[in-house]
């Protein structure tokens, strides 16, 4: 398989993974009313991005190329099936929390539980979203040290993330969201 076709598979959902956010909360969103943004969650975001810019490092310049590999079809396919998959996701997690979402724990005035759309069927789509993304690029990206990059510090954030989180939402919406928390499951739907 062609590396052309991945480096243009990659540079597209990347794009999309940005601007997927950005359009959808474009009018912004109410005030912050508690950051819990302390050093740990400071680190996981300066993680995720070494692990992304890895990803645009192998497209765009020729430094990873020692790690480069031959790229099969089948796994192209599965990787491209993914990304596909996880931006979709995204997508709609992005559309179901509107002025709710935030890129670190934070809650916001007016902060509702969100529970419709595909938070009906678990409690973090996002991170699944996220997983899946990465997962796709991992299968994509014909490289040893590109490849695999945002998939690790994407399931270290997910690891270290997760626990707080729900610890937050149990902190902001007590008895409604330990209700929301015994009809659905972490990650995937009727399983975990």
């Amino acid at each position: 398989m062609n590396p052309l076709f991945a480096r243009a598979i990659v540079l597209v959902s990347a794009f999309a993974l940005v601007i997927i956010p950005a359009c959808i909360h474009r009018g912004g969103a109410p005030p912050v009313t508690k950051s819990r943004k302390g050093p740990l969650e400071r680190f996981l975001l300066i993680l995720i991005s070494i692990g992304f810019s890895i990803v645009l490092l192998w497209v765009v310049t020729p430094v990873l190329r020692f790690a480069d590999y031959s790229l099969h079809p089948v796994p192209s396919m599965a990787g491209t099936f993914c990304l596909a998959l996880g931006l979709w996701l995204l997508y709609r997690s992005h559309a179901a929390l509107a002025t709710n979402w935030s890129i670190t724990l934070e809650t916001r005035r007016n902060h509702q539980l969100v529970t419709c759309g595909v938070y009906r069927l678990v409690r973090h789509p996002m991170y699944l979203a996220l997983l899946l993304y990465a997962s796709g690029l991992a299968l994509v990206l014909p490289n040893w040290v590109a490849g695999p990059s945002y998939l690790v510090t994407v399931a270290f954030l997910v690891a270290f993330r997760v626990g707080p989180e729900e610890r937050m939402m149990l902190e902001e919406f007590g008895n409604d969201y330990e209700g929301y928390r015994g009809r659905t499951r972490y990650l995937i739907p009727g399983i975990w």
